[in-house]
């Protein structure tokens, strides 16, 4: 297989919906000229590095909303850079937990706990309650027949405590509706399928090799 290490985050990620207050900062504003708006200056702040990091992966902006994924994270040491893996099929993967004990293969079934959103940010399914924090993990065969290849990929390798995010491109992905994990409910299954023709970003963490 074929892969390109890049250092590039997803460019297609948004901040999520949590307030942080940042400390006063030195700002400038900026014109932007030809303009035609009552207001023609934007007012830009330079974030800390800490912050902008917090704002693209698991961190205290995603970890309110899915608290679950906060515990084993509190004495990680931050990584300087949060690198892209490319692998031939299009999956774009990024290591944000290594995790512990042997790595997961194929064949293997493992429980893992999930986030999915499209690639512009959207929330589509998760099994953690993003209010209570409760989660409801699933179990997945490590066999492309029976879960989307894509997915397959970004869990193989994996240690049980890790945590990876990868944006899976539609070829790689819900090709077809029997394809796993798929929500049991009519409304977010229907919600998942609607955008299988989109890649799609999942959050992963690997609770177990079974």
């Amino acid at each position: 297989m074929h892969l390109q290490l890049q250092a590039l985050p997803f460019q297609t990620l948004q901040q999520l919906p949590c307030s942080f207050n940042f400390p006063p900062r030195q700002h400038k504003d900026v014109t932007i000229k030809g303009s035609h708006s009552r207001h023609p200056s934007v007012s830009v702040k330079s974030l800390p590095r800490r912050v902008f990091l917090q704002l693209m992966g698991f961190s205290p902006i995603s970890l309110c909303i899915y608290p679950l994924f906060a515990a084993p994270m509190q004495d990680m040491n931050e990584p300087e850079v949060i690198r892209t893996l490319k692998l031939s099929s299009g999956v774009r993967i990024q290591e944000i937990i290594e995790g512990e004990g042997r790595q997961a293969r194929d064949g293997d079934y493992v429980q893992v706990n999930y986030v999915c959103r499209r690639s512009n940010g959207y929330f589509v399914h998760s099994t953690v309650d993003q209010f209570s924090g409760e989660s409801s993990p699933v179990t997945l065969p490590l066999d492309e027949n029976q879960i989307i290849k894509g997915l397959k990929d970004v869990l193989t390798g994996m240690k049980v405590g890790g945590k990876r995010r990868a944006l899976i491109p539609p070829s790689v992905g819900y090709i077809n509706e029997n394809l796993k994990p798929i929500p049991d409910e009519f409304g977010p299954r229907r919600s998942l399928l609607s955008h299988a023709k989109e890649p799609l970003i999942f959050e992963v963490q690997l609770l177990k090799i079974l």
